[in-house]
């Protein structure tokens, strides 16, 4: 039985079985891509290559319903939170094909020894390790870059969402990319562990939860790769005395319910100042409990299902083990009966240090809610986490609001805005929501040789 199963969560069918591949068509994957960064299309003019990127663009555009459809009963998405990711897709597509040889220009390093500069080359075969939760836009993220610097990809999709992989891997053939530059494989953690010791590859791009993403760096250390993690997250959404309340509700909710709340970059600790807490708790706790399960293909929908039976134990363990420890259920905190795994909009709050829901990422609808009397306060219990990915700060006074983003040991703050994402804008975080960074100048950059020439006297 192949473990790379298409299931829909929202009736728990089965849609279709993927074999997977094995040590032959990996060998034969990797020799292809091998053989493609030691040509020309790699290491030649950069214009073929974000021709085909344009191409993608296009196709990405003149596909996106049937894509989206795909995502959605795939693994849960709503039908208008696919529609977005899609178009996301052939925006970061167009990015790089529109700037990349902007951003790969030889940049100018004045000094005395002589005229120099740094030239940007590819550096050859990378393995992608990637997740359900985007299942376009991640595979784009490593895509868009790295086919415009020449750098062939070989990609591991996460097994819950193979007709997503298939269908990708199809569009940059149908966009004219040749063969290796970017493979989909169906394979195993240890068949991926394989190919990082490969001598052929030099770097890994994943994004993950905390323990894939150990792994992967300690193979990938043990060989002396180049590695990139985007990992979990527990962002803070810093609700101060002056904001506006309704919008900060607004997009609270939005972001506990978007993807079913399984979003590394959304809100899931909210840190609310002890002037509006209880007012925001009231309009909150309302907006969250009107959310109700649904058919993600509905327009209407608000709430979609978990992407599979084991992400939904796992939250419902999560959640039992918070209250066990203290933590106090405003709202929800069941599994939804009937088919589909849906689970109740949840909020916790009097979580203690003590009690491990504290430190933990909850990948679902489920909100954990703190008291504050300050700044400093919010700053400090912003920056108790292990985890370091984004947050959002909610303050009309910007002073405010940058003094706080720039307080916030993280790799991206939003002021009056939940996280977000585009094509010119770096992702990624710190401490153990990883390193690196993808999309924008930065994400093109990751894996290229900086190289420094120098012409003496």
């Amino acid at each position: 039985m192949s473990s790379y199963q298409s299931i829909n969560p929202a009736n728990n069918q089965l849609l279709k079985s993927w074999p997977s591949h094995d040590a032959t068509a990996v060998s034969q994957a990797l020799d292809v891509a091998d053989r493609l960064f030691h040509s020309r299309w790699s290491k030649g003019d950069i214009q073929p290559r974000v021709q085909v990127l344009k191409k993608l663009a296009g196709l990405i555009d003149s596909r996106a319903e049937e894509l989206a459809i795909i995502a959605s009963t795939e693994m849960g998405k709503l039908i208008g939170q696919s529609r977005s990711e899609v178009k996301l897709c052939a925006q970061i597509a167009r990015y790089y094909a529109e700037n990349a040889e902007r951003l790969l220009k030889p940049q100018a390093y004045p000094g005395e020894l002589g005229e120099a500069w740094v030239e940007f080359h590819p550096i050859g075969v990378l393995v992608a390790v990637e997740p359900w939760n985007f299942p376009y836009y991640q595979l784009m993220r490593v895509l868009a870059p790295n086919l415009a610097l020449g750098n062939p990809v070989l990609a591991k999709h996460a097994n819950i969402v193979p007709h997503c992989a298939d269908v990708f891997e199809k569009l940059v053939k149908e966009a004219g990319a040749p063969d290796g530059a970017w493979t989909n494989l169906f394979i195993s953690t240890d068949q991926v562990a394989g190919l990082i010791a490969d001598d052929r590859v030099q770097g890994v791009a994943l994004t993950g939860s905390e323990r894939a993403g150990s792994a992967v760096a300690e193979q990938a250390g043990k060989h002396l790769k180049k590695s990139t993690l985007e990992l979990g997250g527990n962002d803070v959404f810093i609700v101060m005395d002056d904001a506006d309340i309704d919008e900060a509700v607004r997009q609270g909710v939005q972001a506990r319910i978007s993807n079913c709340g399984q979003v590394c970059t959304a809100a899931k600790r909210f840190i609310l100042h002890e002037k509006i807490a209880d007012h925001f708790i009231e309009k909150f706790s309302a907006a969250l409990s009107a959310a109700t399960p649904g058919d993600p293909l509905d327009e209407k929908t608000l709430l979609g299902p978990l992407s599979s039976s084991d992400a939904r134990e796992r939250l419902a363990k999560q959640v039992n083990e918070a209250v066990a420890h203290g933590a106090k259920l405003l709202i929800g905190g069941k599994a939804v009966a009937g088919v589909g795994y849906y689970y109740q909009p949840t909020i916790l709050t009097g979580i203690k240090p003590e009690n491990p829901a504290y430190y933990q990422e909850f990948f679902g609808p489920v909100a954990q809610v703190y008291v504050v009397g300050n700044d400093n306060a919010a700053i400090a219990l912003a920056n108790d986490s292990r985890y370091g990915l984004g947050g959002s700060v909610w303050t009309r006074d910007i002073d405010r609001g940058r003094k706080l983003a720039s307080a916030i040991e993280t790799g991206m703050v939003f002021i009056n805005s939940q996280s977000d994402t585009s094509a010119e804008l770096p992702f990624g975080g710190v401490k153990r929501s990883g390193y690196g960074r993808e999309l924008a100048d930065l994400g093109i950059k990751e894996f290229a040789n900086q190289k420094l020439v120098v012409i003496a006297g």
